[in-house]
């Protein structure tokens, strides 16, 4: 049996798509050592926004740098077993310095890898090294925390039609910078494919922006 994904060139006017937001917020992280997992999570550089007790029960919440989503763990949050969380993902846009920014923090993570195929259980399908030509959603970087729940970096830098719906935003002041660099190369090569000094760069890097959030053609 085989399926075929379909791609919508505008998911927002897919009229099977809900129009009711349902927005992800919270992820519960099951942990044994409530104080053990605080103090990793925020030596991640997370955001701690909550720290509430009552009686045997705790909650503790925090959130990843430019994340619409937090996650939380605690006493009696939940049933699962600690460390059973696995392939939690985080979106950067640039895999390397990601890295290298845990590595600052003493987190152990893994080097970058690529997968062979969609095998993300079997560890031979890891290759080393960053996709060969970086292409977007190809690049990994993996590290866990204490009790072994798992945590996946993809790099992104260029959105699937139909996956950013409304205005281009960026989550942080790291991402539209980045996204500014990858404009800026671009339109170098737009001037040199020219030869013309374009006066108008301010408008161009914009629609480049737009289009490569959006999943758009790019243009040259």
């Amino acid at each position: 049996m085989s399926t075929t994904a379909t791609r919508s060139k505008d998911a927002t006017t897919d009229p099977r798509v809900g129009k009711v937001d349902m927005k992800l917020e919270v992820i519960t992280i099951p942990v044994s050592d409530v104080d053990r997992a605080k103090e990793f999570y925020g030596s991640l550089g997370w955001r701690l926004d909550a720290d509430f007790s009552k009686g045997d029960d705790r909650v503790v919440q925090f959130t990843p740098p430019g994340s619409q989503c937090s996650v939380h763990f605690g006493r009696n949050v939940t049933s699962v077993a600690p460390g059973s969380a696995q392939s939690l993902w985080l979106i950067v846009s640039d895999i390397q310095a990601a890295r290298d920014e845990l590595v600052e923090r003493g987190i152990e993570v893994s080097e970058v890898f690529h997968y062979a195929g969609w095998n993300r259980v079997d560890p031979d399908a890891r290759l080393s090294g960053p996709a060969p030509d970086r292409r977007s959603y190809a690049s990994f970087v993996s590290f866990s925390d204490p009790d072994g729940n798992g945590w996946l970096l993809q790099e992104i830098t260029t959105r699937l039609p139909g996956r950013v719906a409304g205005d281009t935003t960026y989550a942080s002041a790291g991402d539209l910078a980045q996204a500014l660099r990858r404009a800026e190369a671009a339109h170098g090569q737009h001037e040199k494919r020219t030869g013309q000094r374009d006066q108008n760069w301010p408008d161009w890097y914009a629609e480049y922006m737009r289009r490569e959030q959006s999943g758009e053609e790019l243009p040259l």
